[in-house]
Order: structure tokens, then sequence, then C-alpha cells
């Protein structure tokens, strides 16, 4: 009886061992499409407003997500100039996107 439970538990660790506890890269991340020259600033903010530029200053889709990934602000903007005075303290993700390019970064509110 030893035999038959120790035999089943050495074929089903070849199986697991051939099949799927092996770690890939798959995911292949293009690094060269960000966006120029990106400055978000100042980070963290604490006066309610936060300037974002880049190389082109073309306009920015922005969209600003809680840490449960709920969108929490979506806005065009035209200048460098965001205000985030209505959103509460805490750490948020804010991802921007200039000609068809996405970047995201970490944004913290105090």
């Amino acid at each position: 009886m030893k035999k038959q439970y120790l035999l089943i538990l050495t074929m089903a660790l070849m199986l697991f061992s051939l099949n799927g506890f092996s770690q890939t890269n798959d995911l292949v991340i293009n690094e060269t499409s960000q966006i120029e020259d990106l400055s978000i600033y100042p980070n963290p903010v604490s006066q309610g407003i936060v300037y974002i530029t880049s190389k082109n200053n073309d306009p920015k889709q922005i969209e600003i997500y809680n840490v449960l990934g709920k969108t929490i602000l979506t806005v065009t903007l035209l200048q460098k100039e965001l205000n985030v005075s209505k959103l509460k303290a805490g750490v948020y993700i804010i991802k921007i996107t200039e000609n068809n390019i996405s970047t995201t970064r970490k944004l913290v509110i105090r």
C-alpha cells in the first residue's frame, strides 16, 4: 500500500515539474515606447497642483486610478498644469497618453 502511494506521488510530482512550475518571460515590454522627457512634479503633491511636461508638450489624455484600479479622474490636458485638489490624500496611479503612447507612474497626494 505504501509503495502505491509513493509511486503515485512520484508520478504526480514528475508531471507537475514538467508542466508548469517554471517561470518564463513571454511578455516583452517595449521600453522604447515611452513619452520622451516626461516629467511629473511635484510628487508627492501637497498644494493640489501637479505639472506634467514632455518634450513635445502635445495634448495629453490623463487618467488617474486608485490602488484598486477604479478610475478616479479622466481629463484631457492642453497645458501642463493639472488640478488634483479634489483627490484625497493617498497613492494613485496616473496614466498619461500623448500621441498614442502611454506611460503610467505612481502619484502621491498628501
